[in-house]
């Protein structure tokens, strides 16, 4: 007998409401009735569905019922914010816009959160500020993480002369260019093989079953925006007995990117759950929570990590690939995530710590921290410090929103500053200039208490999305194309 399979139509069809009750009804049914009539299970979904409460203690049917019980009246009305926040610390406040901090205030006086501090690269965002870190009880908000789950940096560090950029400009550029896709609907014609893509959570949540195959062909590409894969200059002033690397001068290969499409929808379709479940005021509204005791909650949980797991992938996608071509095995590899919750210990118990672009820091933790296509990044280590739970900056921070830096920004200018720092840009665009970035000297100097820097990265060759001709390059060949 072939295995039952149920659409979600079907299901819609017999009175089935939209929503979480959908996918979980299809995820037990095709578990638990896999061999039984199709007709029998049809009947028996709709016995459930006229009286859920029968079916609250069934072994089986209880998940399904549950989530087709009326609302308790309760639950109707608006959600209440405290009337005082909880109190959160500020690290390089002279550097951030009002609308972040105002965005922090709002998510501190959220009922579930414990605790938090805003970061020096602090700029508005979606629900959390950019820059935000937010500590709940046993609740995780999908806009607390972002859209791009598990957006992280990579750096594999290599014993070659820092020379050879300059000497073998055009293969490392090469390489760049061979090794990864740019641009936010970029696929491989042909899919990368990886032990992410067979997680079991693609083929039992319906979401990420649809979304398999799409995330197959992006594995190993970088997107768009700030996203980028460039090689630099690695400084170790002193050995760190942490990083382990001994001082001198190497060649870093660094990039920047997250889980592209399936981040995206697993942020957007778990964010409008927890909107129509938690009712908040309307400058609150991104903020909306799952508790991790309920069905949706679990879901995103397990789903949120998956993404960060195929985050991780793609950039292991991308050094593998290079460190083929270079022929070597990088000394060192540093990696961390900026858009992600962790289960961490806080005061003794156990909280569920956003960070949207903001970097671990724990205790001998070692992160990277970018500037911009010019300005000089930094590996860093943690201090553990519980003033900013244990976090850092996750880069220089947009000092322009992306459509006054296109207004503001010369083509000229940013040539310039390329020539000035010796770096060649492959894409990029004006919205990504150096200048459209706060000074990411300063906001290291506000984050001293919270990192010790152990080396340093120096952009040399950067490969980003947009054009790859650049308009002072155009030659009337190009134009007439």
């Amino acid at each position: 007998m072939s295995k039952l399979k149920i659409a979600g139509k079907e299901l819609r069809a017999i009175g089935y409401p939209e929503g979480p009750v959908i996918s979980i009804a299809m995820n037990i049914i095709q578990k638990q009735y896999k061999h039984t009539a199709k007709e029998e299970v049809m009947e028996l979904l709709k016995a459930v569905l006229a009286s859920p409460a029968n079916y609250l203690d069934d072994a089986v049917l209880a998940l399904i019922a549950k989530q087709l019980m009326p609302e308790e009246k309760e639950s109707e009305g608006e959600l209440s914010l405290n009337q005082n926040g909880i109190q959160f610390n500020v690290f390089g406040s002279e550097h951030i816009e009002q609308s972040a901090m105002h965005q922090m205030y709002t998510a501190a006086k959220l009922p579930v959160a414990v605790a938090g501090a805003l970061m020096p690269d602090a700029h508005h965002g979606y629900g959390l500020p950019i820059g935000g870190v937010l500590a709940t009880e046993n609740a995780v908000i999908p806009y607390g993480v972002g859209v791009d789950i598990g957006c992280r940096m990579c750096l594999s560090i290599y014993d070659i002369d820092p020379k050879e950029l300059v000497q073998r400009e055009a293969f490392f550029a090469r390489e760049i260019g061979e090794a990864t896709l740019f641009g936010s609907g970029a696929q491989f014609k042909q899919s990368e093989e990886h032990e992410v893509m067979d997680n079991e959570l693609f083929f039992e949540l319906p979401l990420l079953k649809n979304l398999h195959g799409r995330a197959w062909k992006q594995l190993g590409t970088s997107g768009s925006g700030n996203h980028f894969v460039e090689f630099g200059v690695v400084e170790i002033a002193e050995k760190d007995e942490v990083l382990g690397v001994e001082p001198g001068k190497y060649v870093g290969l660094l990039s920047h990117s997250g889980s592209r499409a399936l981040g995206a929808n697993i942020a957007n379709h778990y964010t409008k759950i927890a909107i129509s479940k938690r009712r908040l005021p309307q400058d609150a509204k991104n903020l909306a929570w799952l508790d991790l005791n309920e069905e949706e909650g679990m879901e995103y949980w397990l789903a949120m990590n998956l993404a960060g797991e195929y985050a991780s992938a793609c950039h292991h996608v991308i050094h593998n690939k290079i460190a083929k071509q270079l022929g070597r095995r990088p000394m060192k590899m540093v990696e961390n995530h900026h858009n992600f919750a962790w289960k961490e210990k806080w005061e003794g118990r156990e909280v569920i710590v956003h960070r949207k672009g903001a970097t671990p820091a724990g205790k001998d933790v070692l992160g990277i921290i970018p500037g911009s296509m010019t300005a000089t990044g930094f590996i860093v280590k943690g201090k553990g410090e519980s003033a900013s739970v244990n976090s850092a900056s996750h880069g220089a921070g947009r000092l322009m929103s992306r459509s006054r830096a296109m207004q503001s920004i010369t083509h000229n200018a940013l040539k310039d500053e390329l020539k000035k720092h010796g770096v060649k840009l492959m894409g990029g665009g004006l919205d990504e200039a150096p200048f459209a970035y706060k000074d990411i000297e300063l906001v290291m100097q506000s984050q001293q208490s919270l990192v010790d820097v152990v080396g340093k990265f120096t952009p040399k060759i950067v490969k980003m999305d947009g054009p790859s001709i650049k308009p002072w390059q155009k030659s009337r060949e190009v134009e007439g194309e």
